[in-house]
């Protein structure tokens, strides 16, 4: 049961992977999704099919129905959709449960499950209307998927968040696995496509690992991901041959993904300030380009302004706009806290996110042809904002063809 403010699906995902090259059986729930709502439920490393996805509905659909009936509150999608992961999950059936919380931790409608193993990715400040303003608020909240006598894997915190969680786990005589302690990312190395690790696990030390993800909190997601896998299967080393293998073909949609060459796109869903730190220590330490054009259309309700501060070292100019979203920033707003960030002469804006893309990749390719330059693009601000621009970027490659 995975729970945090920034990398959850990601390690979701990696837990996964190398759950699926142990030999295991798996049922995977994420959220929210980039492209499709298939991906919430996957079974083996797959989405469900809309096969699948219609059979557990039909099966629970009367008790849809009969909940609604009797609660002043219907159920809320992500409700319905945990419930229909329950069911796809016992009819497969599978091995390994993993499930990643929707929003906080302790009444989060995943958190009626009992895990074996919690984990808990970095916390920071998100959803704050909702789990508090300060971290050790948020943190409390986040703590409650910490069950009775379990493992809790926790990735590297801040200090008052650490306190919060290692108490949760003396009251809940949990055993704590953490980050810089019990596990650590002992070397880590840039790689064509990725990156080189050296892990020091929970039972074991797992050497020459490639990993095709980006960024040092990836490096952070895998060793917790490893940490996790090995508590789980029973306390003991992993083969370091499979490890190396399940790591060697992870993926994480939208996650400083690089999505279009000629020029260079990268699609990364940070939505908040604490992702876009990563995005912008990423791209400073991994990528050499001469120049990056920003595509940023995050949701109103969360911090844009610090959004923006972390964009704007690596952004050499800005187009703000709106994903389809309800929840998108207002366009006047958005142009203004750039504005103030960015100065005028660097800000631009579009109505639509896929005119901005357009106009931004053409921006790029003028400047490449005409300087032998290497500007690229940069498309970021929420996880809907980066599901519309992989789609969109998916289908000029299909009209290219």
């Amino acid at each position: 049961h995975i729970a945090g403010t920034n990398g959850k699906t990601t390690t979701t995902r990696l837990i996964d992977t190398l759950c699926f090259e142990l030999g295991l059986r798996t049922g995977r729930f994420t959220s929210p999704h980039l492209e499709s709502f298939l991906e919430r439920i996957s079974i083996n490393g797959s989405p469900i099919s809309p096969e699948g996805m219609i059979a557990a509905f039909d099966d629970i659909s009367p008790y849809l129905d009969l909940v609604d009936s009797r609660m002043e509150n219907k159920l809320s999608f992500f409700e319905a959709m945990t419930a229909l992961s329950f069911v796809a999950f016992a009819e497969f059936p599978v091995d390994v449960g993993i499930f990643e919380c929707g929003m906080g931790g302790e009444w989060d409608s995943t958190n009626v499950i009992r895990a074996d193993v919690s984990v808990m990715t970095p916390i920071g400040f998100d959803h704050m209307q909702y789990l508090g303003d300060t971290l050790t608020k948020i943190s409390a909240t986040k703590s409650g998927i910490i069950k009775e006598g379990a493992f809790a894997v926790l990735a590297r915190q801040e200090q008052e968040s650490a306190t919060v969680l290692m108490k949760k786990c003396a009251e809940m005589s949990a055993t704590p696995i953490r980050e810089g302690i019990e596990y650590s990312v002992l070397q880590r190395s840039l790689a064509v496509g990725g990156q080189l690790l050296s892990i020091r696990g929970v039972y074991g030390q797992y050497d020459d690992i490639f990993l095709p993800l980006h960024g040092e909190h990836q490096a952070s997601n895998a060793a917790t991901a490893l940490a996790a896998v090995e508590v789980f299967v029973g306390e003991k080393e992993l083969d370091g041959d499979l490890v190396r293998s399940a790591f060697g073909k992870a993926t994480s949609p939208g996650r400083c993904e690089i999505v279009h060459r000629n020029p260079t796109v990268i699609i990364d869903a940070a939505h908040n300030p604490h992702g876009a730190v990563s995005l912008r220590k990423t791209i400073s330490e991994e990528f050499d380009f001469t120049s990056i054009i920003g595509v940023v259309a995050p949701m109103a309700d969360k911090d844009v302004d610090g959004i923006f501060e972390e964009c704007e070292p690596i952004m050499s100019r800005v187009t703000v706009t709106r994903n389809s979203s309800h929840r998108a920033a207002p366009l006047d707003e958005l142009r203004g806290q750039a504005i103030e960030v960015f100065g005028p002469d660097r800000v631009s804006s579009h109505d639509v996110l896929t005119d901005a893309i357009s106009e931004a990749m053409e921006q790029a390719r003028l400047l490449n042809a005409v300087d032998d330059g290497n500007c690229a693009v940069l498309i970021t601000g929420s996880v809907v904002t980066a599901g519309e621009a992989r789609s969109f970027i998916s289908s000029l490659k299909g009209n290219s063809r």
